[in-house]
């Protein structure tokens, strides 16, 4: 396969002012679609729903093994992975209508869990995670975080738009009024990340966050995810406050944490001083996904910074962070490509899927590059990130495409979100790019 459509992407067309590149041709796009369709419903949608649903406890199941039996803590619950699952139910009740009701109906039971045992009922705001007796796991449990209530927030506009039940809108305005009072920074502009129980910013404690921030530091990983649920929340409830925030993180987006030459930093001092570290391949890639995305919702889908940064970042990634010998996206180095994190890990993996196809929408015309490596990339994760014996996909692998063994399939941070929505994304991409 991957020579036939080299070849569509060599092809050039010159013309009196410039070179344009053609594009690939409909059965190409049609093929490439089909094939992420069937591994979208094989070994994404098909293996979370119904596995993870519990009926008895209610919620999502969090572990499993490689082999997709149930692991230990089958009872816990995180606010992150309970979200995403809800969103990717709900977002594919909206793609496919012939399976709505199915989906429809795991998105409403994933906001039950949301807004029951994962709300403080008493102060307010998601835990970051609890047991399976709703009391907050010991550690960061009971704490609260921008991040996390940033996905109860996009799960549940995410579940409103697919299933209009106002439990689920009033859930999302709940969530981010208690998020806007407790968290966001008048001052700096932005959000305060970790709380107490009380909603109270943690910014003298010593040591790291849930997410591996250290407290009273900002991180990009944060705001670019705020950024996602002001989008979605913006996109179902077009409130000013909320617009005035989205705007807010965008620019912080765009002026703080992005950097030249197309990188962002990881973490900030409270002033947004960036504070020296390593270039997230895959966050550089995904944000410039989210930009274009949060420009579009309010009106800006033109707004050259921001395509400007996304591309920016998307050449980057493939400049210092693709392996140009097997294919994928590295984890992670620094800004100059060295001390690489080699492996492959399956959320960077997705969000470069999606970035390379929505560049080459944009910009195909000018380059074949971004098409050449979506293909690559593609392939790659065809044949090394799925799992072509217990279906799903692998979280991490070797640099070669090496499966590291009895590796979990799924845990706190390991679900169907990243490849979902890049699959949901890309076919569908791929078939308006066919014409259909």
């Amino acid at each position: 396969m991957k020579p036939l459509l080299l070849a569509f992407c060599a092809s050039i067309m010159l013309t009196s002012s410039a070179i344009t590149f053609a594009a690939p041709d409909k059965q190409t796009y049609l093929k490439i679609a089909d094939e992420v369709e069937k591994s979208l419903h094989d070994d994404d949608l098909n293996k979370w729903f119904p596995a993870s649903i519990d009926e008895k406890r209610g919620g999502f199941m969090e572990n499993y093994r490689e082999d997709w039996s149930s692991g230990d803590r089958a009872g816990q619950r995180s606010i992150v992975y309970q979200s995403r699952l809800t969103w990717l139910a709900s977002a594919a009740a909206m793609r496919y209508p012939k399976e709505a009701d199915r989906y429809l109906t795991i998105s409403r039971h994933g906001v039950a869990e949301l807004s029951s045992k994962m709300w403080d009922a008493e102060h307010g705001g998601f835990f970051w995670s609890i047991e399976e007796d709703g009391k907050p796991v010991a550690d960061h449990g009971s704490e609260k975080h921008a991040y996390g209530n940033a996905f109860g927030i996009y799960a549940a506009a995410e579940s409103y738009k697919a299933t209009h039940d106002e439990d689920a809108l009033a859930l999302a305005k709940k969530a981010f009024a208690w998020l806007d009072s407790h968290a966001h920074d008048a001052d700096q502009g932005g959000y305060f990340e970790a709380l107490d129980i009380n909603g109270k910013p943690i910014l003298d404690k010593n040591g790291s966050d849930a997410i591996g921030t250290r407290y009273g530091q900002t991180s990009m990983n944060t705001h670019i995810h705020l950024l996602e649920a002001l989008t979605g929340l913006y996109e179902v409830w077009p409130d000013e406050t909320v617009k005035a925030r989205l705007a807010e993180v965008f620019e912080i987006c765009l002026t703080k944490i992005y950097d030249e030459p197309g990188i962002q930093h990881m973490f900030f001092e409270p002033d947004w001083k960036p504070i020296p570290g390593p270039d997230s391949y895959g966050h550089d890639i995904e944000t410039g996904y989210l930009l274009v995305e949060a420009a579009t919702a309010f009106g800006r889908g033109d707004d050259p910074k921001a395509w400007l940064a996304a591309r920016n970042l998307v050449d980057h990634g493939i400049a210092v962070g693709f392996d140009q010998t097997h294919g994928g996206f590295y984890d992670s180095g620094t800004v100059d490509g060295k001390d690489l994190n080699t492996q492959k890990v399956w959320w960077v993996e997705a969000e470069g899927l999606n970035a390379l196809l929505l560049m080459h929408e944009k910009y195909g015309s000018q380059t074949p590059k971004y098409w050449d490596t979506f293909v690559r990339q593609w392939d790659f994760i065809s044949k090394h990130q799925i799992d072509a014996t217990h279906g799903g996909w692998y979280p991490y692998i070797a640099a070669d495409g090496t499966p590291f063994p009895r590796r979990a399939k799924s845990g706190r941070w390991t679900e169907g979100y990243h490849q979902g929505r890049a699959m949901l994304n890309v076919s569908a991409e791929l078939r308006k790019l066919a014409g259909e």
